[in-house]
Formats: C-alpha cells, structure tokens, sequence
C-alpha cells in the first residue's frame, strides 16, 4: 500500500532541507542551460551568465514549499 505524504513521518526540518536542494538543482540546470545557450552563439555575441544568489535559491524553495502546501487544499 502507497503511503500519501501526508501520512509520513518527515519533520518539517527534512522537509525543508529537501526543498532547498530541489530549489539548488533547478537554479544549477537553468544556469547550465543558460550557460550551454550562450556558448552556441558566435564569440563575441555571448553575454555572461550570472550565478544564483541564496535568494534566488530561498525564493525558489519557497514556491515549492507553497505547491505542497497547497496540495492539500
């Protein structure tokens, strides 16, 4: 039998802890998408890209944590 998530025994400190690594990951494959895009155009048209900020990575963990959140709902 499949357990919900609500039903499982996480504490919200893991819970969170997960969320900021989801939040990390999406923040490294936009950059290394963004990256890859750059280096297909012609050198001297390419624009720097930027690294992620630990805001960046609070706000995106945040719109993670309201989905869940709101799942229930």
């Amino acid at each position: 039998m499949e357990k919900k998530m609500s039903e499982s025994k996480r504490s919200g400190y893991a819970i969170r802890a997960d969320l900021l690594g989801m939040a990390i990951g999406i923040l490294e494959a936009r950059n290394a998408r963004q990256w890859d895009n750059e280096h297909l155009k012609p050198e001297g048209t390419r624009s720097p890209v930027n690294p992620y900020a630990t805001e960046d990575v609070l706000v995106v963990a945040e719109k993670l944590y309201d989905f869940v959140q709101n799942q229930n709902k």
